[in-house]
């Protein structure tokens, strides 16, 4: 099959959808390790479809292009993913009495959503970056945390042993 002449399909475009995939996937291993409410395949499915909706909206209006001016914004379609995965973010976020759960699971969601978004717009090292950013939020802002001072409304634990 010759890619060249069907308008946004191909080999650049395929590449863009196997980095998201990727990209998506290493994430969604991440978040599966740590037994978190979303895992491998929720991330990896919503930075791949995330990519292609991109795609969509960067390379499926070219039949309603009238000499290289746009009559209808097809980029509208990239901001209602946004608002799409914000819905689907909410509905990981739980909260019982004082506490909340799920808001970095919702903020990962949202963010290989963009991930995906940076794919299938064209802009791997944007989207790289973002994922090497992702890892050392997970990654090493842990460790910061634990140093910070408590706030006085945090959760406490307190342990005893007998011996």
């Amino acid at each position: 099959m010759d890619f060249g002449q069907l308008a946004g399909q191909g080999w650049t475009q395929l590449g863009e959808l196997g980095l998201a995939f990727l990209l998506s996937a290493l994430i969604g291993v991440e978040r599966e390790i740590r037994h978190k409410s979303a895992g491998l395949r929720t991330y990896t499915v919503v930075g791949f479809a995330a990519a292609l909706i991109m795609l969509v909206s960067k390379y499926g209006f070219t039949n309603i292009l009238v000499n290289n001016r746009v009559v209808l914004d097809p980029s509208r379609i990239a901001a209602q993913i946004v608002s799409g995965i914000g819905f689907i973010g909410g509905g990981v976020i739980f909260v019982r009495k004082d506490i909340v759960r799920g808001l970095t699971t919702a903020a990962t969601v949202w963010l290989t959503s963009a991930v995906g978004m940076a794919c299938g717009a064209g802009l791997p090292i944007l989207a790289i970056a973002v994922v090497c950013g992702h890892f050392v939020v997970v990654g090493v802002f842990p460790a910061i945390e634990r140093r910070l001072p408590k706030s006085r409304w945090a959760q406490t634990t307190l342990r005893i042993s007998y011996w």
